[in-house]
């Protein structure tokens, strides 16, 4: 049975999810961070996809973006898990896949639900208790949103009802 295609209209913010295969690592070092936030920069200029929050956890992935454009979220997400599965394979030497099927896509429907998320996903840290304060977490969004350290990555949120 095929696939039923994803709702993803442009200008709408999503909340993406993408975990390792069985909850498996996928970020085994820094170096394998900073080359995903890299390619995360690189491609949502491209595919003109805005990044407003994230979080990168040792097993899974958090993000916050809005595509500007029908289908960028789908390719940016595609050539992102392309890009840095190669380097992860070729890196810990290793084949087969890395992340556990598609990513998990949900519509942010209100500015309370946002609001929310902003929260849940830079939180994430500390509540899996690798931080006591999220200041403290080099790999998400928290630095930017609440301490406005500057990042060509991130893009505020301006939030319009659907």
């Amino acid at each position: 049975m095929a696939r039923l295609a994803r709702v993803i209209p442009a200008g709408v913010p999503q909340h993406i999810i993408q975990r390792g295969n069985n909850r498996q690592v996928c970020f085994g070092a820094e170096e394998g961070m900073k080359a995903y936030l890299n390619w995360l920069k690189e491609f949502s200029k491209k595919y003109s996809v805005e990044i407003h929050a994230w979080v990168l956890m040792t097993n899974h992935v958090h993000l916050l973006c809005t595509p500007q454009e029908e289908g960028a979220l789908s390719r940016i997400m595609q050539s992102l898990g392309r890009m840095y599965v190669r380097y992860y394979n070729f890196t810990y030497q290793r084949t087969g896949t890395l992340w556990e099927g598609r990513f998990k896509s949900s519509l942010i429907q209100s500015e309370h639900y946002l609001l929310e998320l902003y929260r849940y996903i830079e939180l994430n840290p500390v509540r899996a208790n690798m931080v006591d304060d999220p200041g403290d977490y080099s790999w998400s969004s928290y630095g930017c949103n609440a301490l406005g350290i500057d990042t060509e990555l991130q893009t505020p949120c301006i939030f319009r009802l659907i």
